[in-house]
This record gives structure tokens, sequence and C-alpha cells, in this order.
């Protein structure tokens, strides 16, 4: 089924000899020069035989069942590295199936169309990012299928491919494929470091993050970049707040100072995240990713099911029914998730037990020591509390994949769905508890002052200086490497460094900490300038992390943070219920409405009036602050206009060739 393949594959062994592997050229697309993109590392046992078919596999044309891209064997036939690239004509098909926007000659973006390819700019070498190139590697990698029954050379006979099977997937369960991941190109990334975290700037290079990492994480560092500036305002009030409080004596803030802080943290988080949204929609715009196609996609690679007839596409392909999953969610999911809800409730009990221990002791000793114990139970709990986080994602990774979903999509939609239940009850049950069920605002204060030093402490030290020592000490060692050593040494040294874990734990980590700024601030006024100081740092830890410490990712094409910003625009709701009901447990608010003679009743139906009516205010002003810029939007409906026009005269095309057809078989038939 690779006949096809096996001539494309020809002219690359001819063209590839030789040392220089940037030199490679595209055996459809002679002009262009080709670099090594991707790196695949097959098991130990599998021999020239399996390779050579794999090979063949890869440099199939697609309508042979190929990836129709270009592989190098590597030092021999008898190694265990392939090296793939991907020719032009296969990257330009691709861009258009993404729904990627490239710039047209007259410098606008518009989505891409294979057919009208000759009329955008730098429709060469340039055309795409290194990150947009190795991502379709990987998407067309993932996308083989087995045309037929058939048995895998040099495997034995139970290591068969079915009908429809993934081979990708099903190399990778035989053991066949131990690893694929893409591969960094040095100067590109001593350019991007230097003028990353290297140097002494403060903007950060966000284009260049995106060419070399893709858009998914430029979003990332952008919202990281944007969130941290947009901490200043709130820092700088949190600090004058404090001044005036310790003139006066006070550890609590002034009446004035508790409600301007509560007030200034619920509209703040409105305004960030409603100017987040017009960022994130230029910057979408400027990387070609506002208008990323919606398809009928291939099922994922980890989908499984009996093989059957899509109803809506037409394909044959693994179907699983819906009830099924369902059934797994109601009966699996949600119990196991409850059981971890459960085992945060305990930690919460425990440390309740701890601290009324630890006061006890401090009541009979009066000492310095059991002044500093007095942390310890807050200590110990968000220890428990992050071991706890650790163990779940990995749980919720595992249901999400017996689950089964089908679109890629919707299994990171239900995995974030999870992890985010968990997070939010993990993270602030303890101190939605103190504040609204012991109504302790000492302790409240005490429990956030903890939290936002030893978390931060706690992440720095798991995410960059392990790390960083495991590198330095264990890994480093072993990947020693000179100028004379051959290509292939080096691209398999690079598989030696860890997997990327992705940007989920920052995410969460970003997450949390807004929680803690919009929800209780009010309480600690000093919130945000200890995470502004965090932040300042975690921009360049996070840079070095993902240069030095780790394989370059995969990074598909993003329009937006995802489900990730519903996220955080929820917390900017509870934010208002949050500070409205810890304004009322401020021990001076309480003395002015009883010298005022307001009755509890009175009070709480002041506290329900002012909250609806800041809720009010915060619609309002998402409503006046549009999600886009005016000019975005305009782009936006051109682009979707222009595609469907596009789409239109692509139809039309067939049509009028179909009829061209019809009518010339129809003068041979008279003629005959």
């Amino acid at each position: 089924p690779v006949s096809g393949g096996e001539k494309v594959q020809s002219k690359l062994s001819a063209a590839s000899i030789g040392p220089d592997w940037t030199k490679v050229r595209c055996p459809c697309c002679v002009s262009d020069r080709v670099e090594p993109l991707v790196l695949v590392k097959l098991g130990e046992k599998v021999g020239p035989e399996t390779k050579r078919w794999i090979i063949r596999v890869i440099g199939a044309s697609q309508k042979d069942g190929g990836a129709a891209l270009l592989a190098h064997p590597g030092e021999d036939a008898s190694g265990d590295i392939i090296v793939v690239s991907a020719p032009r004509c296969t990257l330009l098909r691709a861009t258009e199936e993404l729904g990627l926007c490239k710039i047209y000659r007259n410098g606008d973006m518009e989505a891409f169309s294979y057919s009208d390819r000759d009329n955008f700019k730098d429709s060469g070498t340039m055309f795409l990012t290194l990150a947009e190139c190795q991502y379709i590697v990987k998407y067309e990698l993932d996308g083989l299928r087995a045309q037929r029954d058939l048995r895998i050379p040099g495997l034995p006979d139970s290591c068969t491919l079915h009908n429809r099977d993934n081979i990708w997937q099903k190399l990778r369960s035989f053991g066949v494929i131990v690893d694929t991941f893409p591969l960094h190109n040095p100067d590109k990334l001593k350019n991007l470091s230097e003028a990353w975290y290297s140097g002494n700037q403060l903007a950060q290079p966000l284009d260049s993050v995106n060419e070399y990492f893709g858009s998914s994480v430029a979003f990332y560092f952008s919202f990281l970049d944007f969130y941290t500036w947009s901490l200043l305002p709130p820092a700088l009030l949190g600090l004058t707040i404090t001044y005036f409080s310790d003139i006066e004596g006070d550890s609590e803030p002034p009446v004035s100072g508790h409600m301007l802080q509560a007030v200034f943290s619920m509209l703040w988080s409105t305004v960030v995240m409603e100017l987040w949204k017009r960022r994130s929609s230029s910057l979408s715009y400027r990387w070609g990713t506002l208008h990323l196609a919606e398809r009928f996609a291939e099922p994922r690679p980890g989908f499984h099911g009996d093989l059957g007839v899509n109803p809506v596409t037409g394909r044959v392909e693994p179907l699983f029914p819906e009830w099924q999953r369902d059934l797994r969610m109601a009966l699996v999911s949600v119990p196991v998730v409850g059981l971890f809800l459960g085992l945060v409730v305990l930690g919460m009990m425990c440390f309740y037990w701890a601290e009324a221990q630890v006061q006890h002791l401090h009541n009979d000793w009066d000492s310095l020591l059991s002044q500093t114990l007095l942390y310890m139970p807050s200590v110990l709990h968000i220890v428990y509390t992050n071991m706890l986080a650790t163990v779940y994602k990995t749980v919720a990774q595992s249901l999400t994949e017996y689950e089964n979903h089908r679109e890629e999509s919707a299994f990171q939609n239900h995995l974030t769905a999870k992890v985010l239940v968990f997070t939010f009850f993990n993270y602030f049950a303890v101190l939605f508890h103190i504040a609204f069920f012991k109504q302790d605002v000492p302790l409240l204060r005490k429990r956030l002052a903890s939290l936002l030093i030893v978390t931060q402490l706690i992440n720095q030290v798991t995410e960059v200086v392990i790390p960083f020592l495991v590198d330095r000490f264990i890994s480093a060692p072993h990947r020693t490497q000179s100028e004379d050593d051959p290509q292939e040494e080096k691209f398999r040294n690079q598989g030696t460094l860890p997997t990327f874990p992705g940007l989920f734990a920052e995410y969460i980590e970003l997450l949390v900490q807004f929680g803690y700024l919009s929800l209780f601030s009010c309480v600690f006024p000093l919130t945000a300038v200890l995470l502004l100081l965090n932040n300042l740092t975690e921009i360049r830890s996070d840079a070095y992390k993902i240069c030095k410490l780790f394989r370059k990712p995969f990074s598909p094409p993003a329009a937006n943070m995802g489900v990730w910003q519903i996220a955080f625009e929820v917390l900017s709701f509870v934010s208002v219920v949050s500070n409205c009901w810890l304004l009322l447990l401020s021990p001076r608010l309480q003395d002015m409405f009883q010298e005022g003679g307001m009755s509890s009743t009175n009070v709480l139906l002041l506290a329900v009036l002012v909250e609806h009516v800041l809720i009010l205010i915060k619609v309002i002003m998402a409503v006046l602050i549009p999600d886009e810029p005016d000019w975005i939007r305009k782009k936006r409906e051109h682009i979707e206009y222009s595609s469907m026009q596009a789409l239109r005269q692509k139809k039309s095309t067939r049509i009028n060739r179909r009829t061209q057809k019809y009518r010339s078989c129809r003068q041979l038939y008279r003629h005959l």
C-alpha cells in the first residue's frame, strides 16, 4: 500500500547522503531546503526490515495511506532513530486544513488556501514558524491509519494492523516506537534565550516565543506578562493601606481601607480579564490563529472502539457509544473525584485539630517556640494539599483516558474540568470555611499569608531548583557532546532530557494566585505585593525551564487560553460574593452597624443589596468593554467572508470540472 512512498523515499535517500542535514532538499519542491524537525525513537529490538517499512509509510503519499513526509534513517538502516521533516506541499496543505491565517499580498491576514498559495507573501521557507512545521509533522503522523489488514514486517504475527487502525498508536503499543519529539534548533534557541531571560530586559519577545515554541506556549507567557504588570495597581494600593494602618498602630486595616480594597479587587478583576480578551484577540490575529478550522477531524490517537461508519462524516473509524461514556463518568469518574474531595475535607479537619492543639500549647507556654509552632499546622496542611494535587492530576488523566473521548478538545475540556473542581475545593475550601463558618478574620489573615509564602517557595523549588539540580548533576554528565560528534548523536542526546510536563500546573498556579487576590485580599492587603514579586521571577524561571531543562514540546495552534479564560472569569464573579461577606466580618464595621442601631436583618439585607449592585456594575463593565477591538472584529468578519467565498469558488470549480468531464464523455459516446 506504500508504492508511491518508495519513489519519494528513494529521492530523499539519494539527496540526504552527507553530514549536513540542513541541506536535505524536498523531492517535490526542489528549490526548498528542509531541516530536521522531529525525531522518532525506535525500540531496542526493532530490526532493519521494520524500520524500512516505517520509513516507507512516513514517505508514502496520503492517497496511498502514508503521511507524505520526509524520513531519514539516521546513521544507518539498523539504527534506533528516524529523523522526520516535511516537504513544502505537505506543510501548505496542512496549513489550509488547520485553518491558519497568513499574510496575503495586500498585507492583510487571510485564511490560507492552497489553491491560492502564490498570492500569499513569503510562501517559501519562512512562511510557517518552526513550531507550526513541527506540529504539522506530528499531526500527519498521528493521522496515519491502516487502509487494510496487514502484518508489520519484522514483527511477530500477533503484531498486525487491522483496517482503519491508528498506525502510530499501534506501533507505540507494540513497543516499536518509544518516543516522538520535536528537535531543538540550537542557533534559534540561543538567540531566543539571549532575548528572553539571559539579559536585563523587561519586555518579553513574544513573537519569537510564538515562532519557536508555538502559540499555545506564547499565549501563556503573554498572559503571565500581562497579569504580572496588572498587579501594580493593587500592589500600590495594598502598600498604601498597610502603611497607614501601621501609622495608626493597628494590625487590621481601617474600615475605609478595608472597603476600598474589597471594591477595588472586584472591579480590578473584571477590567483585567476584559482587557486581556482584547489583547488576546490582537495576538491571535497577529499569529494567524484567529480563524482556526472547526472541522470533523480524525479521532484522537487514544480513542478506541468497534469499527464502523461515522454517521456524520461517512468515514470508517472506531465508534464508541455515548451512553457507555456517560456510564463510565457516572459510575467511575464522579465517585473517584468525590473520594479525593473527601480527602480534602479530611485534611481540613486534621488542620483544625492541629491548630487547636498548638493554640492550647501556646497558651500554656507563651514562648517564642510556641509562637513559631502556631504556623506549623498551616505549613503541613499546605504540603499535604500540594501532594494531594500532584496525585490527583495523575488520577484525573487516567480517568479521562478511561472515559474514551473522541476529540482532543473534548478530552482536554473534561480533564481541565476535573482539575478545576478539585483545585478550587483543595485550595479555597479552608479559606472559605475560616471566613464564613468560623468567622475568624485573624486566622484567615494568618492562613492566607502562610499560603502565599509557603506555596510560592514550594513552587519555585519543585518547578525550577529540583529540575535544575537533576539536570546539572545527573542528566548532564551522561549528555556530554562536542562539536565533532555526529549530528545524529546530537539529536539523540536531546531525548535524554525529561518530557516537558505542559502548562497545566502553570495555569493552575496563576488561577490560585488570582483567586487569593480577588477573593481574600481585603483581609491581607499585601497579597498583590507578594504575587508581583513572585511573578517577576516566575517569568524568567519558566522561560529558563522550557528552554534548558526539558525537551521541546509540540504546540498545537491556539486562538486563546481556552477553558482557562472561563475559569478566571468565574473567579472574578465569585469575588463579589466573597468580598461582600468578608466586609461583614470586619469587627470595626460590625461596631459601626451596632452604633448606628442597625439590626442583623438590616445588615444582611444591606449586604445582599450591595452584592447585587456590584454584580450589576461588573456586568455593565463587561458589556461596555468589547471582547475584541473594532478593527479586529472587522478583520475577523472579512476572513470569514473570504473563506466562505473561497469555499463557494472551490465547489463551483469542482462542479464545472464534473460537467466538463460529463460533456466530454457524452461527445465521445456520440462519436463512437
